[in-house]
């Protein structure tokens, strides 16, 4: 019933305000009691699917896309053929597709609940044309293959083939993974619309693709990649000022849907920040809101990726300092910490990791007692129980990320330490566990390519996160995304 009215109130909610070249649309987080039994059942599906998810990204023979996370699910809505769908909202992946009639999920049962979010497909499109094998989308999903190519696989006759006649046949169905999941898809074209929208926004011969069947994707994925077929590249195409450019700010729910009230807002293009700040706004001594930003790295494997350097994690006053591979790639595509919207949680390679958990363990469990029945439960580490005369832990020290360009981020403790009651029977104790995750041994051989980290959006609540695709730069600036929502509408 709480969820329904949520959802109510969401709709309600979906507005989108166009001014200074830019849209502001909102993610809906499908955080839902209804999948999980409690806490812990949550986090060890979370920390479970996260780390498959990575190591197969790691040491898959395919391009693949980094993957969604249950818990993790931030959804956008727009409109195809006038009819309004959800998607997931992921900057891993570049393509954005949608289940359609008749749709068929494998290994789907239990991943969702079709009533954690707005619109949910599939859908039936009216209005929408086959992409044809000499459009230039269909080479780019197709790994650029000549349109030769692709009008024989389509099977196009030699005769067509030679004469150029072969245009009008449709690009042929492509492949397309992720972690854990995959789908078969066909190229459409179609008007996309913003609903509600004012005025109203619409973005004509708007590529996805269309899906009938998939492994392990229940759910469509609006792809923010750097790819040529993503939503932002799509946009830049018509309207620069609002595809090379653009924001969200997630609001922290510590796993908590009773705190999941608002939608956090993504912005589509440049605004002006001094417009909506917030009080408690972390700025200068002008007032300006604070960004902190760092370089892209270019990938070429997976050219998609928003790829950074990460040089060293702060764990109080020790700065340790990170692999080589996490601030530069190499030929093959290997190293670099992805920016992702749709993973939950940080991942940082195995002997890295190590380092920033024995430092953490050395301060706090010197307070605290390890609660490795925890550990074992949600796949977190290193879990403490909280001493008895205390509501909230103390002596957890600052966290701190270095990246690139003499650039840091600080921390919030709730985006790498979460609380939470643990009933064993019928005790319940308080429970702290730090949220970064072992992402594993990272090798020069690997012809894989990928990423040697990963920074999860779990990690990135709290922060307005801006991807600069003109000057290929990142920025991150502390936010009150509630407020910042509420001002805005």
């Amino acid at each position: 019933m709480a969820s329904s009215v949520f959802f109510l109130i969401f709709f309600m909610l979906v507005q989108i305000s166009l001014s200074h070249s830019s849209l502001i649309l909102p993610l809906t987080h499908s955080l839902s009691k209804a999948e999980y039994n409690n806490t812990h059942h949550l986090l060890k599906s979370t920390t479970v699917r996260s780390a498959t998810r990575f190591h197969r990204h790691r040491n898959h023979n395919r391009q693949v896309s980094l993957p969604l996370t249950p818990g993790s699910d931030y959804t956008l809505s727009f409109s195809l053929s006038s009819q309004t769908i959800s998607l997931y909202m992921d900057t891993g992946s570049d393509i954005v597709w949608i289940p359609f009639n008749p749709f068929d999920c494998i290994l789907c049962e239990g991943k969702y609940n079709p009533i954690s979010i707005p619109n949910p497909g599939p859908l039936n499109l009216t209005s929408a044309t086959p992409v044809t094998c000499k459009h230039r989308a269909c080479s780019a999903v197709h790994s650029s293959l000549p349109s030769s190519d692709l009008c024989a696989i389509a099977k196009c006759t030699l005769e067509e083939i030679e004469i150029g006649d072969c245009k009008s046949s449709s690009c042929p169905p492509f492949y397309y993974a992720y972690g854990d999941g995959s789908f078969i898809a066909r190229l459409y074209e179609d008007t996309l619309s913003i609903p509600m929208s004012t005025p109203s926004f619409k973005l004509k011969n708007f590529t996805f693709g269309v899906a009938h069947s998939a492994l392990g994707e229940p759910i469509g994925v609006a792809g923010f990649g750097r790819g040529p077929l993503s939503l932002p590249a799509q946009l830049a195409r018509d309207s620069p000022d609002i595809g090379n450019y653009f924001s969200y700010c997630l609001i922290s729910h510590s796993f908590d849907t009773t705190r999941v009230r608002r939608p956090s807002p993504l912005f589509l293009g440049r605004r002006y920040p001094a417009e909506e700040k917030s009080k408690n706004e972390f700025t200068d001594e002008n007032n300006e809101v604070i960004y902190s930003y760092t370089p892209m790295l270019e990938n070429p494997k997976h050219p998609y990726f928003y790829c950074v350097g990460l040089e060293a994690i702060s764990v109080g006053k020790r700065k340790i300092k990170a692999p080589n591979s996490m601030n530069r790639i190499d030929r093959k595509g290997n190293g670099g910490m992805v920016v992702d919207s749709g993973t939950t949680f940080t991942m940082l390679p195995a002997k890295f990791y190590d380092s920033v958990v024995s430092e953490f363990d050395g301060r706090v469990g010197a307070f605290y007692k390890r609660a490795s029945g925890v550990e074992d439960r949600t796949g977190l580490s290193p879990c403490y129980y909280g001493n008895a005369d205390e509501k909230f832990f103390r002596n957890v020290p600052q966290l701190v990320l270095h990246l690139g360009g003499n650039s840091s981020v600080v921390m919030p403790r709730r985006n790498y330490f979460y609380e939470f009651l643990d009933k064993d029977g019928k005790v319940k104790r308080r429970v702290g566990c730090l949220m970064l995750m072992n992402g594993g041994a990272v090798t020069d051989e690997e012809e894989s390519g990928g990423p040697a980290g990963l920074l999860g959006n779990y990690q990135q609540q709290g922060f307005e996160v801006v991807y600069d695709l003109e000057k290929r730069r990142v920025g991150f600036a502390r936010r009150q995304c509630a407020s910042m929502w509420d001002s805005l509408n």
